[in-house]
């Protein structure tokens, strides 16, 4: 008999995707569903770029550079550098979305069997890569408690072996929307020269920081040549079909590795670099309006969950995610219920199971995701929808 591979059996579900099949079977029956469970903005992406690639005057599709095209490139890095990031063109690998991004990181810096630790719950497709790569996953649990803030250094010490070689951080972070501080990025910096670690920098989310200012990995001074920015323009310009970001080092051997990945892939996508290149030229007020209708989105949200009898949410500081804990037995189960049994007025809300995001199991079984990327109207009718589940779902749990 024919048999897949291990890496292909051990390979993760999505948890944010994984529901999809009873997202859809729902709709077949008439109920709406209001998808809280996926960071698809449901903000326009905006018309000049879209403009770009309808008017891109060319007569051959061609390959362009395996590191992207060299304008583009040197538009990022006008980008970056508004942002305070002293890169140059040739410090850029222009990549298949983030995605990409990441996996050159720890194909490039990581061999079988090493291992990187992540403070969770964590974005969940970190656990796919490790496994494409054959790495280990090493994870540092924060609370909900604490809105999730950066563990104590003491943790991060004790989970260091041998075998580690980098630590990952989002920031602001998915799934929790934590916004890390000047001060807990500098300890992370103090921790991979100590321990000569390298530093992945999951900034996909830089332009939406709602309480203080973004500290950026290639701000942390004495740390440049442990970092690795893993980039991308799909929330930032509501574009995730593009599949456009960015490797950025300066470390020039991690640099020449990951290109090596870069040319086996041959290049990027040729008209989504169009796209992200006239981003560049985007008002600088661009982001002004983007980030006001996600804070709104925000302060909603957090206001009905905290409403609700037994649910905790902590007050987000940036992204477009909020994780809540909610009076339930099991949030794999009742995500799915919500799809397969659940409506109010016509309608049912999709969210994403905590457990998801964390590698340590047995954590996230009462918490859940949710990426406020609908209109306000259509958040307070979920949050409508969610509040009478929690009324009437089997395994709610009264003494928490």
């Amino acid at each position: 008999m024919l048999k897949i591979s291990h890496r292909g059996t051990e390979m993760p579900a999505s948890p944010i995707r994984k529901l999809v099949p009873f997202a859809e079977a729902a709709k077949k029956k008439g109920t709406k569903v209001f998808h809280l469970n996926i960071g698809q903005p449901d903000i326009e992406t905006p018309k000049e770029c879209l403009d770009a690639v309808k008017h891109c005057d060319i007569t051959v599709l061609e390959y362009s550079h395996s590191a992207g095209m060299e304008s583009y490139r040197k538009k990022l890095v006008e980008y970056y550098q508004r942002n305070h990031i002293d890169v140059t063109h040739e410090e850029i690998i222009v990549t298949t979305g983030g995605s990409e991004a990441i996996l050159f990181g720890f194909m490039a810096c990581l061999d079988a069997g090493d291992e990187v630790i992540i403070p969770e719950p964590f974005y969940a497709n970190y656990n796919g890569f490790a496994m494409q790569a054959d790495v280990n996953v090493v994870p540092i649990s924060s609370s909900i408690e604490s809105g999730f803030a950066l563990p104590p250094i003491e943790d991060f010490e004790k989970a260091i072996t041998p075998k580690t070689k980098a630590i990952v951080v989002c920031n602001p972070n998915n799934p929790t929307g934590y916004l890390y501080s000047a001060a807990e990025m500098e300890t992370l910096k103090q921790i991979v020269i100590k321990h000569n670690l390298f530093l992945f920098a999951d900034e996909a989310y830089r332009e939406f920081c709602y309480q203080g200012a973004h500290t950026s990995a290639m701000h942390l001074k004495g740390a440049e040549q442990h970092v690795i920015l893993m980039d991308t323009i799909s929330k930032r310009y509501s574009a995730c079909g593009g599949r456009i970001g960015a490797f950025i080092t300066k470390n020039k051997e991690v640099f020449t590795a990951a290109m090596k990945f870069a040319q086996a892939r041959l290049s990027p996508p040729f008209y989504a670099q169009v796209l992200g290149e006239a981003a560049v030229d985007l008002p600088e007020n661009y982001f002004d309006s983007t980030k006001a209708e996600y804070q709104l989105r925000r302060d909603i949200i957090v206001k009905r969950l905290n409403e609700m009898p037994g649910v905790f949410c902590p007050n987000p500081g940036g992204a477009f995610y909020a994780m809540a804990r909610l009076p339930i037995d099991d949030c794999d189960t009742f995500c799915q219920w919500l799809l397969e049994s659940f409506s109010h007025e016509g309608a049912t809300v999709m969210l994403a199971p905590g457990t998801g995001f964390y590698s340590t199991p047995g954590l996230g079984k009462n918490e859940v995701r949710l990426a406020y990327v609908l209109n306000a109207d259509s958040i307070n009718k979920a949050m409508d929808c969610l509040a009478k589940a929690l009324e009437v779902y089997p395994g709610r749990i009264y003494d928490l």
